[in-house]
């Protein structure tokens, strides 16, 4: 408590992505459209999968979950980077800048672990479909996704505690548009030499080690295809292409980010806008336009709109 009487920092100050006003307005208005894509695709994949009978299954379960934390994840940066953008000077207090990164690693950590989940649930579906009624049951799927929101929770308290315990008492300019553990603690009055590490052995581990395991169940997933009909392998390899796009655009930029301490590239905000911005964008497109069963299920979801609109006119 002590140390947290000392913090005299009350706000942050961000630089942005750029000083020049006709790039920021140009970002402005390509990122308010990203959003609002990034809003509408993933709410259509969660009503497609909550009224499409045909989609009542374990694999669009987790699939809508992923869209929910698509919305939250892209919610938690975007709009204050929209908002800095239109502001020549751009702040955030230091209760919300803990706040936002706090959200941030929650969202971050549980889509992390959503992926390594949905990656399990096609190594069984299609290594030992046999066995799948039993070992994928609902109670099963909603265990999970209750597991992996307790995970994220625990991981982002502790990434936060990493962070709130440190004095600031001096420089309060972050070199970014949002609030982050790596670009905060460089911000602290004391040596934050073993915080990096312990952020490392944290996030990075968790990053690195979760894409290992996703990778490693994918080369199973296609060494077993040789077993299968040439229907059954396109079918496979359709889903699993898609699931493994998403997880190779969502992992990479967290193990370049999270894995090395104390250590800052010219590229990293770049990163960072695809990471933070651009990839809860592509997940719906992903999915969308490389199943055939979401985009018939969307189709059912236009044509009940003309007939509800038909009949009340």
């Amino acid at each position: 408590m002590d140390t947290l009487n000392q913090t005299r920092v009350t706000e942050f100050v961000f630089l942005g992505l750029t000083d020049n006003w006709v790039l920021e307005m140009l970002f402005f208005m390509a990122f308010s459209a990203i959003y609002v894509l990034t809003l509408l695709g993933n709410i259509l994949i969660i009503i497609a999968t909550v009224f499409t009978p045909s989609l009542h299954t374990h694999m669009y379960f987790f699939l809508s979950n992923l869209s929910f934390i698509d919305i939250c994840h892209s919610s938690v940066t975007v709009p204050k980077m929209l908002e800095g953008l239109l502001l020549e000077r751009k702040t955030i207090s230091f209760d919300n800048c803990i706040t936002q990164l706090f959200f941030l690693h929650l969202f971050a950590c549980a889509e992390i672990f959503l992926l390594l989940i949905m990656a399990y649930d096609r190594y069984v579906a299609i290594c030992t479909p046999l066995h799948y009624p039993n070992v994928m049951n609902m109670r099963v799927c909603v265990q999970l996704v209750f597991a992996l929101w307790l995970g994220g929770t625990v991981h982002s308290l502790g990434q936060t505690f990493l962070t709130i315990h440190l004095p600031y008492c001096g420089p309060n300019v972050i070199d970014s548009y949002f609030c982050d553990v790596p670009l905060v603690i460089k911000l602290a009055c004391t040596d934050t030499y073993l915080t990096g590490i312990l952020i490392v052995s944290n996030s990075g581990t968790i990053s690195l080690v979760c894409f290992l395991a996703v990778v490693t169940s994918y080369t199973v997933i296609l060494v077993s295809l040789r077993k299968h009909s040439a229907e059954g392998r396109w079918k496979a390899l359709s889903t699993c292409s898609a699931h493994f796009m998403v997880v190779a655009l969502f992992f990479g930029p967290c193990i370049f980010i999270y894995t090395r301490p104390d250590t800052s590239f010219s590229i990293d905000k770049v990163v960072s806008v695809f990471y933070t911005v651009v990839t809860p964008l592509l997940n719906p497109f992903i999915y969308t336009l490389r199943n055939e069963e979401v985009k018939s299920a969307m189709k059912q979801l236009r044509q009940r709109q003309v007939f509800f609109m038909k009949s009340y006119t």
